[in-house]
């Protein structure tokens, strides 16, 4: 059933909405990941980490809805069950129990470089198809690179 009727072709929704459709489930997963360290993370670092933590779960929710919105807008209806995330992982299994700040700060800064190495796909794979997709994909990114810079600077 189609509610919404795209612009795009038929190839070029094809490939816009798997973007989209990956792009909600690594924002969906980051966002739950970082808030899973968040509520575990302890060390000297703790506060800092902590906090740190919130503003990428923020950023990543943000996006997510904005993904979710596109597609949406483009008449695929976006899927971010937590089955559905869960079956699409792509950010490394974060521990059970207390995160030491340290192991926190590196867990994170590995799920943000995957997401983002998997955004810059996106940038390239929706450029002739959707300008606006990627636009989105380019502000996304720009935010996860910004959060990423942030965590391997706290590595020293």
């Amino acid at each position: 059933m189609y509610v919404v009727k795209s612009p795009l072709s038929d190839a070029d929704l094809k490939t816009v909405s798997e973007a989209l459709q990956g792009a909600l489930v690594d924002l969906v997963e980051l966002s739950l990941v970082a808030k899973q360290i968040h509520w575990n993370v302890v060390g000297p670092r703790f506060r800092s980490v902590h906090l740190q933590l919130d503003e990428v779960v923020d950023t990543a929710r943000l996006h997510s809805d904005t993904v979710a919105e596109r597609a949406s807008t483009l008449g695929v209806s976006p899927d971010g069950r937590a089955a559905t995330v869960a079956g699409s992982s792509g950010i490394a299994a974060v521990p059970d129990g207390w995160v030491k700040d340290t192991d926190a700060v590196e867990a994170v800064a590995h799920g943000l470089a995957a997401v983002i190495g998997r955004m810059r796909e996106r940038v390239e794979a929706t450029g002739e198809a959707d300008p606006v997709s990627q636009d989105i994909f380019i502000g996304i990114t720009a935010d996860l690179e910004k959060h990423h810079w942030m965590f391997q600077a706290e590595r020293g």
